[in-house]
């Protein structure tokens, strides 16, 4: 492993199989390397399946690698746990305690670093009763209790598993503000996997695609947009040497979106393409090689 100062994840030759080895087991990870630097808000994006949460539940120690090796915040994930917050998909809390109940539980279980009034002030937002007892909550409700619990922990690492997917529009919003202000003033590293890429694009600065349980797209946004184009011209031009993602032709037309490699070509027209057509793109075709885009790419594209 290299050194992770500054890292707040690393993975190398990652995997994590289920089933027995001899009754055909499916990996759900295998193969998986990458850095993610402290500070980061990364989005964790990939189809159904892909690994997402196998991933975060590595990250959060629920989960022991088949092969391969995770580090959290420099150490091993179960090291880690405590300067750790996840919130996974089923958000398990107990049915029987109040909303009150459940922060004060939070506090017992962080007696060193508890931010009480965090937890309190993501709750009231949500016009929750502290009485209330989480069994009679809503779906979106009780996202809102499992993101107060998390947050008050004042974790260095915050890990979400789809953690909007039960909410309006508006709660996603407003959620979505209580996360970056964290990040802001905490410098809280955040990985949130989600489906709604176009979302993600305004919150977050760094991604991680995971196709067929491996990393096929890693880095900066910023850098990872700028080593790609989309193409537009006529058909028929050639495209190489750059790595083609998925290309189209309608008629005469010929749209592209490709990984640079060197000059592009003169008769088509170059544009950047957002992160929702990057994403879709690498997702349509999962033959496409596994690349990485580190910081020092970026001047070179």
């Amino acid at each position: 492993m290299t050194d992770t100062a500054g890292l707040a994840m690393e993975a190398a030759d990652l995997g994590r199989r289920f089933g027995r080895a001899r009754l055909s087991p499916a990996w759900a990870l295998r193969g998986c390397a990458f850095q993610l630097p402290a500070g980061r808000v990364c989005a964790v994006v990939g189809h159904n399946g892909a690994g997402k949460s196998t991933l975060l539940a590595l990250a959060a120690g629920l989960l022991v690698p088949t092969e391969g090796t995770i580090r959290v915040l420099g150490t091993d994930p179960a090291s880690a746990r405590a300067r750790v917050g996840f919130v996974s998909q089923e958000k398990p809390l107990y049915p029987q305690l109040t909303i009150a109940e459940t922060l004060r539980m939070g506090a017992d279980l962080n007696p060193d670093h508890w931010d009480a009034a965090t937890g309190e002030r993501i709750v009231a937002d949500g016009d929750l009763d502290p009485k209330s007892r989480i069994r009679a909550l809503s779906g979106g409700q009780r996202t809102r209790v499992a993101l107060a619990l998390a947050l008050a922990k004042r974790p260095d690492l915050l890990l979400l598993d789809e953690p909007m997917a039960d909410l309006d529009p508006l709660a996603r919003h407003e959620l979505m503000g209580v996360l970056m202000s964290q990040a802001a003033q905490h410098g809280t590293t955040i990985v949130m996997s989600s489906h709604v890429v176009a979302e993600l694009e305004g919150s977050c600065d760094h991604l991680l695609l995971i196709g067929a349980g491996r990393v096929r797209l890693s880095g900066e946004i910023d850098d990872v947009l700028t080593a790609h184009a989309r193409l537009s011209g006529p058909a028929g031009t050639p495209l190489a040497p750059h790595t083609v993602i998925e290309s189209r032709t309608t008629g005469r037309q010929l749209t592209a979106l490709v990984r640079k490699s060197g000059p592009l070509p003169t008769d088509l027209h170059p544009a950047t393409p957002s992160l929702e057509e990057l994403v879709l793109g690498y997702l349509r075709n999962p033959g496409t090689s596994v690349t990485t885009t580190s910081p020092s790419e970026k001047a070179a594209a």
